[in-house]
């Protein structure tokens, strides 16, 4: 079907969960190594832990998206599944920092594990179907638009995910160290509280702001096969989806490590000059400002795709991430790390908007669902080889520092750049223009 454009608010409202989502998981992202480590973790087998978030994400994006395009209701197809999820999620981000007072008699450590794996699950029942809402809703014309504004959405989210404990005790005077030996710090706390219910609100602004298109009538249905059609799906994946996959790679297991990692790296390179609570603020504020670039970033995305590609757009972006992991190891203050998290943020922006503007306009309208999770097989597998990989790595490559596991991200990111000029994009706009300048000389 010939979809009409949408108004830029209309596209705003409909990408406004994702703010609550992101929100969500920059307090996981910042905050659940400090939790788990005040629970008794050893920094060696943090990596273990966050397993949880690619292997749920692997196994539920896929199924999710592939019902999702086979379910209409009342809320329409996707609207259904990232309303039920955001309840999930936000139910978790009150347990989370509440483990110790749940279980008396069973380890806090295996209880937070516990609920951090029922969180991934959930955000990733919310985040797949509203992603592939964007797909469903855009033309092909406004694809990388929609994917900007999502970017910027999640970049907003983010930013206050991350900070909300370091405003809570600079601001508020909120005690950053917890109370009794093996809890949690009351900012961290009052913070999941808050992301719990910024989470649910934005979800249901988004159900409630946005009609979907009903299925096509004329359109003929398939059998479904179940679950089993998933896997005839993913090999029947589109060349462009394949070629983003490596990208993809390369990208996420740099993001892995930093979101494991950063904590425990800034926290010993810095010792002398941070307390271990103050670092782990400041590892908040940090994740802030790389996600606040990014938001900003997201608008200027399309501008700067339109003039030189979508494809050389996102390998710049790739470079200056590298530049700014790289760049860890050559501060010495603190302070510094924010032109750090800046090449980061750039980065960032670019990995959560172009893969997917450029990735769409391959996708059949009928798979959108499916594939779009199938694409996340590519988020979750090198985050869980890195889950595997990166204990190990920390503990006998690099000798207990955890700074040169930002420095291989670095290295990660600079082979994504790289691979990314070999992608097949036939449909960006400005390879189009330029082939059209061409035929009408």
């Amino acid at each position: 079907m010939n979809k009409p454009k949408m108004s830029f608010m209309n596209i705003f409202n409909m990408c406004f969960g994702f703010l609550g989502i992101q929100l969500g998981l920059a307090l996981q992202n910042a905050n659940v190594s400090r939790i788990l480590l005040s629970f008794g973790a050893d920094v060696n087998h943090l990596s273990y832990f966050w397993l949880a978030a690619p292997l749920t994400g692997m196994i539920v994006q896929p199924i999710i998206g592939h019902y999702s395009d086979r379910t209409w209701g009342k809320l329409g197809r996707r609207r259904p599944y990232f309303l039920t999820g955001a309840i999930l999620a936000s139910l978790m981000l009150f347990l989370m920092p509440n483990a110790p007072a749940l279980a008396p008699f069973l380890s806090p450590l295996l209880i937070g594990a516990g609920i951090l794996m029922i969180m991934d699950a959930s955000i990733n029942v919310s985040m797949e179907p509203l992603r592939a809402l964007v797909g469903d809703k855009l033309p092909a014309e406004q694809a990388t638009l929609g994917f900007s504004v999502q970017t910027f959405l999640i970049g907003i989210g983010a930013v206050i995910g991350a900070v909300l404990p370091f405003v809570l005790t600079k601001w508020f005077g909120m005690s950053n160290v917890p109370e009794t030996v093996g809890g949690v710090a009351p900012n961290v706390k009052l913070a999941f509280y808050i992301g719990a219910i910024i989470l649910l609100f934005s979800v249901i602004w988004s159900v409630m702001r946005t009609k979907e298109y009903p299925p096509d009538p004329n359109e003929k249905k398939e059998k479904d096969a179940g679950f089993f059609e998933i896997f005839k799906d993913f090999g029947k994946m589109p060349k462009t989806m394949r070629q983003l996959g490596v990208v993809q790679f390369f990208s996420w297991f740099a993001l892995f490590s930093m979101w494991v990692y950063m904590t425990p790296a800034v926290t010993e390179r810095f010792a002398g000059v941070l307390s271990e609570g103050d670092a782990g603020d400041w590892v908040g504020v940090l994740q802030a400002i790389y996600n606040a670039v990014a938001a900003v970033i997201a608008f200027l995305l399309p501008v700067v795709a339109k003039k030189i590609g979508r494809k050389t757009t996102h390998s710049i972006s790739l470079l200056c991430g590298a530049l700014g992991f790289g760049s860890f190891m050559i501060f010495n203050n603190p302070n510094m790390l924010i032109i750090s998290m800046i090449g980061v943020g750039i980065a960032w922006g670019s990995i959560l908007a172009m893969p997917y503007a450029i990735l769409v306009g391959s996708l059949p309208a009928k798979k959108m669902g499916v594939y779009m999770g199938l694409f996340n097989f590519f988020i979750t597998l090198p985050q869980i080889c890195n889950g595997l990989l990166g204990g190990t790595m920390v503990k006998y490559i690099y000798r207990g520092h955890s700074i040169y596991a930002l420095v291989f991200s670095g290295i990660c990111l600079l082979i994504g750049a790289i691979c990314i000029l070999f992608v097949n994009d036939s449909g960006d706009p400005a390879l189009l223009r330029r082939k059209n300048a061409q035929t009408n000389k």
